[in-house]
C-alpha cells in the first residue's frame, strides 16, 4: 500500500506529465494549422530534386533533432547526413557541395555558429532550406524556402529548456521523410535493403533471403521412382521433394507426411508422378518472408517452393527457417 507521501509524489508526477504532453500537443495543432504548405510543397520540391544529397545542421538541442531527421532521410531512400555547424567553420564546409540542399535548424533563427554556413550557401549558389520559429531572423531571411515553427513557448516550467520546440521540429522532419517517401513511391522492399538487422530486418526478409537454392534444393524430375524420392528427402533434410517436367516448370511435390501415408510393400514401384501432389502452392522469392508464413500457417503446410515467372522452382523454404530467422 502506497502511504499519503508517496500517492502525493504520484498525483504531482501525473499532473506533470499531463500538463507537458498537453502544452505539446497544442503545439503540434499549432503547427498543423499555422504550416504554410505552399512553403512545404517548395521544400520538397527542392529535396526531391536535389542531384546531391540532404545536408542537416543545427546546434545544441536542434542539432540532435536534426540528426535525427537526416538518419529517418538516409534510411528511406533520400542520401542526408548531418553536418555541425561548429566543425563546418573549421572544414567540415567541404562536404557540401553545389549539388546539395542544406536545411539548417534554429527555433530562434539567430544561432550565431550557422552564420558560416548561411553565407557558404549564399556564395556557392547552395539552396537552403530554413526551419525557425521567426521568418525575420537572419536564418529566416536567408532561406529559399521557411518553414516555420510554431511559437508556442516552452513545456518546460522555466520557459526555456527546448521542450515544445524541439518536438515541433521533429514532427515537421517527419513530415518532410513522409512526403519524400509518398512521392518517391519508396517500397518495403528498398526499406528492407536499408534495414539488415534487427527486428525491422527479420520482419522485412523476403523468401529469396533465407530459401535453399541450388544444390541444397531437393528436385527431381516427375518420372522418379520412390527410390530416388527416398534418397532425395532424406538427404536434403528439408521434408520435401519437388518435382518438374522436362521443360523444368515445377509440376508436383511430395512430402515426407505424404511417404508416411503411401508407405507400402509396393511404394518402390510407384512413380513419383503417381503420388505427387500436383501443382502445389508456390511463392516468389521476392515475397516477404512474413507473407510466405502467412501462406503455410493458412495452407496448413510446411514446404514452400519459390518459382521464377515460368513456374521454375528457384528454391525452397521450410517453415523452421522462417522461424529460425525469427519471422512471425
Amino acid at each position: 500500500m502506497l502511504n499519503t507521501s508517496a500517492i502525493d509524489k504520484m498525483l504531482s508526477d501525473k499532473k506533470n506529465a499531463c500538463t507537458t504532453i498537453d502544452a505539446e500537443i497544442d503545439t503540434l495543432e499549432k503547427l498543423r494549422q499555422g504550416l504554410d504548405y505552399e512553403s512545404l510543397t517548395k521544400a520538397l520540391d527542392l529535396m526531391q530534386n536535389s542531384k546531391g544529397r540532404i545536408i542537416i545542421t543545427g546546434m545544441g538541442k536542434s542539432g540532435h533533432i536534426g540528426k535525427k531527421i537526416a538518419a529517418s532521410l538516409a534510411s528511406t531512400g533520400t542520401p542526408s547526413f548531418f553536418v555541425h555547424p561548429a566543425e563546418a567553420s573549421h572544414g567540415d564546409l567541404g562536404m557540401i557541395t553545389e549539388d546539395d540542399v542544406v536545411i539548417a535548424i534554429s527555433n530562434s533563427g539567430e544561432s550565431k555558429e550557422l552564420v558560416d554556413i548561411l553565407n557558404y550557401c549564399k556564395r556557392f549558389g547552395i539552396k537552403l532550406i530554413s526551419i525557425t520559429k521567426n521568418t525575420d531572423s537572419s536564418l529566416g531571411k536567408a532561406g529559399d524556402v521557411v518553414l516555420q515553427l510554431p511559437n508556442n513557448g516552452e513545456a518546460c516550467p522555466l520557459g526555456l529548456a527546448p521542450t515544445n520546440s524541439t518536438t515541433a521540429t521533429l514532427v515537421l522532419g517527419d513530415i518532410l521523410t513522409v512526403g519524400l517517401i509518398e512521392r518517391k513511391g519508396f517500397s518495403k522492399a528498398e526499406f528492407n535493403d536499408r534495414h539488415p538487422g534487427g527486428k525491422l530486418g527479420s520482419i522485412l526478409q523476403r523468401v529469396s533471403d533465407i530459401m535453399h537454392s541450388g544444390e541444397d534444393m531437393p528436385v527431381l524430375h516427375q518420372d522418379a521412382g520412390m527410390q530416388n524420392v527416398l534418397l532425395e528427402i532424406t538427404s536434403k533434410r528439408l521434408g520435401c521433394v519437388g518435382f518438374i517436367d522436362d521443360k523444368g516448370t515445377l509440376t508436383g511435390i511430395i512430402t515426407d507426411g505424404d511417404l508416411r501415408r503411401c508407405l507400402s510393400a509396393r511404394i518402390f514401384d510407384e512413380k513419383a508422378s503417381n503420388i505427387m501432389t500436383k501443382n502445389p502452392q508456390t511463392i516468389s522469392p521476392d515475397t516477404l518472408a512474413s507473407e510466405a508464413l502467412k501462406i503455410m500457417n493458412t495452407k496448413k503446410i510446411t514446404n514452400l517452393f519459390a518459382v521464377d515467372s515460368n513456374n521454375k522452382p528457384v528454391g525452397v523454404i521450410h517453415i523452421h527457417d522462417l522461424l529460425a530467422n525469427g519471422v512471425k
